[in-house]
């Protein structure tokens, strides 16, 4: 009997070994869940630098990435909008005399005076090979559609025999906040082999990430596909990001089968309202998280902001120490994308605290079954669990302008049963030891939040 003991003991060692070294189910590397089993995590140059950001600027937040965060998770270097005008301005856009680069098949260039490496027609190749010499991956920014430049010029449409950009366009449901492109109509002819040539000439440059602006309010279901179809086809793994939000949660079928992440909200910056709504927002969205595809709460906009950015002055977060919990805390337990928009090379010790805390992404790259518990008189609780090792985690939070309130769970609502210890994994601190049937409170001030891990 002893002997039989062993064995069975011995297997199922084995078994868990073998499960805790495979965080996330297998995938077909063809597939394109495959590319983001693990919500993606980067630096976006949006929240810092609007439309403006240079080569330099990239490489120095490359720099930080490398020497300080990779270890922790941190992979993607992504250049924002608008990287191929030359003159482009903070605080808005240049719409009034934009001067566009593009090639001689009406595809956007990065801008060679922001961009130095980019002459000579190479594109983002350096670039994108500096930020992979770090062992990092990097990222662009686009619109949807085709260049109106293009357009007007008449430029040939590569792949095809005599086909122009002006004979694939209309101008349905245009940007209504940038003046830039033309939709491309999925009925011509040329259109699918534009997008085409598009990700063939990002995959010869070494892109890893794409975010595609203005595909997702209003939903353009057509070029999200088409774009589905020229990643597929264009034989490098891109991680496909669609933006802004909100995203109609009817149509989550069809972005869970065509994106990796796309964005819930508009954009989230530093006032405590963006972060109620989004969590609102977010409501709709539980049952759609799963490994590969990503509902996404937007940037991330601590540390120090708006360098030249579009939205206020050059500032640290307005956010309080307690907000920026309540930010990190909703972000990591939904399991939303982490993408930093603070300058890195200019982060303060706090901000790195809330980018470093290995429980915390640790439960943000590993939990599984996250559920919103409840949301009423300005309290939510949501919980999760991981699958390797039996931990369940509950954040509670205080959405009140005014009063401080108790935030209570009871464990029987978490499915436990048997004593268990709550550690507060921000701090690492043991919170205490209690009995299944225990009702866990927290006492919260206005905006403030806990993140439990019980064990």
């Amino acid at each position: 009997m002893k002997t039989m003991k062993k064995t069975f003991l011995l297997v199922f060692l084995l078994v868990m070994a073998a499960c805790a070294g495979e965080k996330t189910p297998k995938l077909d590397p063809n597939d394109f869940r495959s590319w983001a089993q693990t919500p993606p995590m980067g630096w976006n140059s949006w929240d810092c630098y609007g439309p403006t950001v240079v080569e330099s600027e990239v490489k120095a937040n490359a720099d930080y990435m490398a020497e300080k965060l990779k270890a922790f998770g941190w992979e993607y270097i992504v250049v924002d909008i608008r990287w191929f005008v030359a003159n482009d301005k903070a605080g808005g856009y240049n719409q009034d005399d934009p001067i566009y680069s593009i090639d001689e098949y009406g595809r956007y260039q990065p801008a060679v005076n922001r961009f130095p490496s980019a002459a000579d027609g190479s594109g983002f190749t350096a670039l994108a090979g500096y930020v992979h010499s770090k062992g990092l991956k990097f990222g662009i920014h686009l619109m949807r559609g085709i260049p109106k430049i293009a357009v007007q010029q008449k430029t040939p449409v590569k792949g095809t025999e005599g086909i122009t950009a002006d004979m694939i366009y209309n101008e349905d449901r245009l940007c209504g906040w940038l003046r830039d492109n033309y939709t491309v109509d999925y009925t011509k002819p040329g259109a699918q082999e534009y997008y085409n040539s598009l990700f063939e000439m990002y995959s010869e440059w070494g892109v890893d990430f794409v975010k595609i602006d203005d595909l997702s309010a209003p939903y353009h279901q057509e070029e999200i596909e088409m774009i589905r179809k020229a990643i597929d086809a264009c034989g490098r793994p891109i991680v496909l990001s669609t933006s802004p939000g909100s995203t109609p949660v009817e149509k989550a079928e069809h972005i869970s089968a065509h994106a990796n992440m796309w964005r819930m909200v508009n954009d989230v910056w530093d006032l405590w309202k963006d972060i109620t709504h989004l969590m609102d927002t977010a409501q709709g969205w539980y049952g759609h998280i799963a490994p590969g595809i990503w509902p996404d709460c937007d940037m991330i906009p601590l540390g120090h902001i708006s360098i030249r950015g579009e939205r206020g002055e050059e500032r640290m977060t307005r956010l309080t120490v307690d907000e920026q919990y309540t930010l990190m805390s909703f972000f990591t337990i939904f399991k939303s994308p982490l993408m930093f928009g603070g300058d890195l090379p200019t982060m303060d010790d706090f901000t790195l605290s809330l980018l470093t805390n290995r429980e915390v992404l640790r439960m943000h790259r590993e939990s599984a079954d996250v559920r919103q518990l409840f949301q009423r008189d300005n309290q939510v609780a949501i919980a999760s669990e991981n699958p390797f090792t039996g931990e369940k985690y509950l954040a509670l939070f205080n959405l009140d302008d005014n009063s401080p309130q108790d935030v209570s769970v009871s464990l029987s609502e978490l499915g436990i049963g048997r004593k268990t210890t709550v550690t507060d994994m921000w701090s690492g601190k043991k919170v205490g030891r209690y009995a299944g049937d225990s009702v866990l409170t927290a006492k919260l001030v206005p905006h403030a939040c806990v993140l439990y891990k019980l064990k």
